[in-house]
C-alpha cells in the first residue's frame, strides 16, 4: 500500500498492511490529503471499507496502541494486569 502513496504524502500519511493513517495539523490540509489518497486508490483499483472508515477523529486505537496528537500510548486494557 505504502508503494502507492505518492512521496509528497509520505511525512502526513503512513500505510501498513490495508490501513492508511493521515495525519495533519490543519482540517482543510487533512481533506486534500485525504482526497489525494482515495483518488490514488481509486487508479489502481483499490477501495475503502466503511465499517473500518474513520474519519476526522483526535485519537485511534491501532495495533494495540492508542494514538492521539499528544502522542502514543498502549491501550489500557492491554496493560492493566501489569499495573494491579
Amino acid at each position: 500500500m505504502s508503494l502507492l502513496l505518492p512521496k509528497q504524502l509520505s511525512g502526513v500519511t503512513a500505510a501498513f498492511m490495508d490501513n492508511i493513517l493521515v495525519e495533519t495539523e490543519e482540517e482543510e490540509k487533512h481533506d486534500e490529503i485525504v482526497e489525494k489518497v482515495l483518488r490514488r486508490m481509486e487508479e489502481n483499483d483499490l477501495y475503502v471499507k466503511l465499517e473500518k472508515f474513520v474519519w476526522k477523529v483526535r485519537e485511534i486505537n491501532f495495533l494495540e496502541l492508542v494514538m492521539r496528537s499528544g502522542g502514543i500510548k498502549m491501550q489500557e486494557e492491554k496493560v492493566a494486569g501489569v499495573l494491579e
